[in-house]
């Protein structure tokens, strides 16, 4: 398997048991009943997909030594990570939120200074699949910390992707109470590449997604076709 099918196929890639702090040297876990970071100045914003990763969060990040992140462990009830109906430039398909009464989902908030929130929308808001918005009316609870009721995120442009009228859930990504699949990232290749090209191979497909814009342009519009709509009354965007 080549690198790049090796990498898109490792979305969301790892993502740590604890709460943690993501530094210029790697990361490190806040382990139960140790305090919590200073999080003033710092803007919530709830990650349902990669961004929970510490080894993505790196990447996206060159100046982690001077200013860490905190990624806390939380849990968001009424909502659930699923899959976006697009595909990333290096070929993964990656994750959104959507409304799913019932489930609790565990997921991960990080907390970003200005700068750092600007660094995050060129990498999110830039490439045009994601909206940056407040979610307001939301039960979200920090691991160690506070309750929130409004809390920021990334939500696809396009909404969410539809297979058999549902969307598929993130196998990688704990919840209790969902009615949906669960799907790995090789799964949910396998189902798109068996919608959009099934003549070709799954390794092809990818790295045909990788290699040409022109042609992950016209796999995103055809996944979107059915997209499910991100449904929230309580959704501000901020960011388009």
């Amino acid at each position: 398997m080549s690198p790049a099918v090796t990498h898109a196929k490792s979305y969301p890639f790892p993502i740590p048991k604890n709460s943690y702090i993501v530094h210029g040297e790697g990361y490190r876990e806040i382990e139960a009943g140790q305090p919590l970071p200073d999080l003033t100045g710092l803007t919530p914003v709830l990650a349902c997909g990669s961004n929970q990763s510490p080894e993505q969060l790196t990447r996206k990040f060159d100046n982690l030594a001077a200013f860490p992140i905190p990624v806390l462990k939380s849990r968001i009830k009424d909502f659930d990570a699923v899959h976006s109906p697009h595909f990333s430039a290096y070929g993964s398909i990656p994750a959104t939120l959507h409304y799913h009464p019932g489930v609790e989902a565990t997921l991960f908030t990080t907390w970003l200074s200005d700068t750092q929130l600007a660094c995050m929308h060129a990498t999110e808001v830039a490439a045009e699949n994601y909206h940056y918005v407040r979610l307001d009316g939301i039960t979200l609870e920090i691991e160690g910390g506070e309750q929130l009721t409004s809390v920021h995120a990334y939500i696809s442009s396009r909404g969410s992707l539809c297979h058999d009228g549902k969307p598929l859930a993130l196998e990688a990504v704990p919840a209790t109470g969902r009615d949906w699949p669960e799907v790995s990232q090789n799964d949910v290749q396998t189902i798109a590449r068996n919608r959009l090209s099934p003549e070709v191979d799954l390794e092809t497909f990818i790295i045909q997604n990788v290699d040409s814009a022109d042609t992950r342009r016209t796999r995103i519009n055809q996944l979107a076709e059915d997209a499910l709509p991100f449904v929230w009354p309580g959704v501000r965007v901020i960011a388009v």
